[in-house]
């Protein structure tokens, strides 16, 4: 079936991983690497990362429920501390590639976020408004989780995003840095890219959409 949507995840794709980020704060306090990676994925459907993203605890609830299952690892870390971190650097290559997308095909957006001053979905200071600003209105149609009350990667949210932009999962390509949440795309029959570096995405979107991407410009 031809192409008719792309959709796309937002943090990690259209900004750096924050998961370095979180690295970057793991290194700071002599943490072991990837104990957030870890935290996160703890009991998946019910931790605190997935309480906190479908809007069902508070920021006050994240943080102690944070607290409480990094601690059960033997690494104390409040929830407080990891939440600036969760917004990186905006890839412009990507939203140039949205924006091609956005002449030929219906895009969409599906993020996993948080009601707090933090989220992605959220004004966070200049550098992060600065990139909402300039992505979000591109899209078609929009998922939070935060208000959708579902999450990545349970298989009604992408489902959702199909019925908003009336296609077919069979029709759309969709980019997430998390195979998790690749999973479940595929398997509803979509055309799946995780997202490890930008070339490699272009590369395969390409592939998918016959669209041709430019190449990294010179400093």
């Amino acid at each position: 079936m031809a192409v008719e949507a792309v959709i796309w995840d937002f943090g990690g794709v259209f900004t750096t991983s924050p998961f370095e980020a979180f690295n970057r704060l793991e290194a700071e306090r002599g943490l072991p690497k990837d104990l957030v990676r870890r935290v996160n994925s703890m009991n998946p459907d019910s931790n605190a990362w997935a309480l906190f993203e479908r809007n069902e605890i508070d920021a006050a609830g994240f943080d102690a429920m944070f607290l409480a299952e990094s601690t059960s690892l033997g690494h104390p870390l409040r929830g407080a501390d990891v939440l600036p971190r969760l917004n990186g650097e905006l890839r412009p290559r990507m939203v140039a590639a949205l924006k091609a997308c956005k002449q030929h095909f219906k895009v969409g957006c599906i993020t996993n976020n948080v009601v707090s001053m933090h989220s992605p979905g959220q004004d966070e200071g200049q550098k992060s408004a600065g990139a909402m600003a300039q992505v979000m209105p591109l899209f078609d149609a929009i998922i939070e989780s935060s208000k959708a009350g579902v999450r990545k990667p349970d298989p009604r949210i992408y489902l959702m995003m199909c019925e908003l932009l009336a296609v077919k999962p069979e029709a759309c390509v969709y980019l997430d840095d998390l195979g998790i949440n690749c999973k479940p795309a595929a398997g509803l029959g979509m055309k799946a890219i995780k997202v490890v570096d930008v070339d490699q995405t272009l590369a395969e979107l390409s592939g998918h959409t016959g669209l041709t991407f430019g190449a990294e410009q010179p400093a």
